[in-house]
């Protein structure tokens, strides 16, 4: 399958190194808004070509799968730009804005009968049924509440700090402990609620979310662009906790018993970055003919779009393409 990058960023760059180490995949062409940059990365990760526009990479017949590696606040026009000239598209989180470009995009995949799926990798990684196989053994018993937190020092970065970036820690890693509280307790929310710091510019420089369930299980979650956190998710049952290292990437799962001693721990297999398996599912699905990714079905993306909205909207933070 060959890959074209839209986008050379960092991002780009861990997605553009696990496709020179996959058997399945290869860097066919990258574009930049500059040239030079995108003959750089070109020539750094092995593809074949460099494009000084995304219009460019597009109208190219070789390129049969896009990544999208650009701000959230570009991604709802790169997809429908990918979508308009025939390209399956796995687009980097946060998808889009809002739902409503969420909702859009994804309409039009369906019409043009294309792939597009969200690359949030946590949803396709292996861990992610570890956990879900540890879940179901019951050995925690029932859970009632889980936390989880990831915090970052990146409020220098701007694409952080600018709204007109959609910046913010919620769209940026905020998404992950969302993530994390829909794959473990699902999604049948009764209320959502957050407190949010806001930055000089306007967007949410840290924050924290309550999850309340319609069976009574809690989710606290808290994301930060300010402070480097443990990034551990926990969840709490009547019969012990379970503990996973790094919900960003798992590198671990622990489980202890009602005396809080370790009786389970789970090791996360080698991988190559942890994005070869969103890679590995477009491929599987392209090849099926499928539309959406089972590991992170469009009916999810719309949720965790719907879910940063209505916190966003009780933090009355508006970004100027909504206005």
């Amino acid at each position: 399958m060959k890959v074209g990058m839209i986008g050379a960023g960092s991002i780009a760059g861990v997605m553009a190194g696990t496709i020179k180490e996959m058997d399945c995949a290869q860097n066919y062409a990258v574009a930049a808004r500059d040239y030079g940059r995108a003959a750089e990365f070109a020539q750094k990760y092995g593809f074949e070509k460099a494009c000084g526009s995304y219009e460019e990479l597009v109208e190219d017949a070789g390129v049969e799968l896009v990544y999208i590696a650009t701000p959230h606040s570009h991604h709802y026009e790169h997809i429908k730009l990918c979508l308009n000239h025939g390209k399956h598209v796995l687009c980097e989180k946060s998808f889009t804005v809002n739902e409503s470009q969420a909702r859009e995009v994804l309409e039009l995949a369906r019409e043009k009968k294309l792939l597009l799926t969200e690359a949030i990798w946590t949803r396709y990684m292996p861990m992610r049924k570890t956990l879900d196989d540890v879940l179901l053994s019951g050995v925690i018993g029932r859970p009632y509440m889980l936390t989880a937190n990831l915090g970052y020092i990146i409020s220098g970065k701007e694409r952080i700090m600018r709204p007109e970036l959609a910046g913010g820690a919620l769209l940026d890693v905020g998404i992950y402990p969302l993530n994390f509280a829909s794959m473990v307790f699902g999604d049948e929310v009764d209320t959502i609620t957050g407190t949010a710091v806001m930055t000089e510019t306007g967007v949410d420089a840290q924050n924290s979310i309550t999850i309340t369930y319609k069976d009574g299980r809690m989710a606290v979650l808290c994301s930060s662009a300010m402070g480097l956190s443990d990034r551990r998710g926990i969840i709490y049952g009547d019969n012990g906790f379970i503990e996973v290292e790094n919900i960003n990437n798992c590198e671990g799962i622990r489980i202890y018993d009602r005396s809080r001693n370790m009786i389970a721990s789970y090791d996360t297999p080698k991988q190559i970055s942890g994005y070869e398996y969103e890679v590995e599912a477009c491929l599987r699905a392209i090849e099926e003919g499928a539309l959406e990714c089972p590991e992170m079905p469009h009916e999810e993306t719309l949720r965790m779009m719907g879910w940063m909205d209505e916190l966003r909207r009780q933090w009355g933070l508006v970004y100027p393409m909504e206005k």
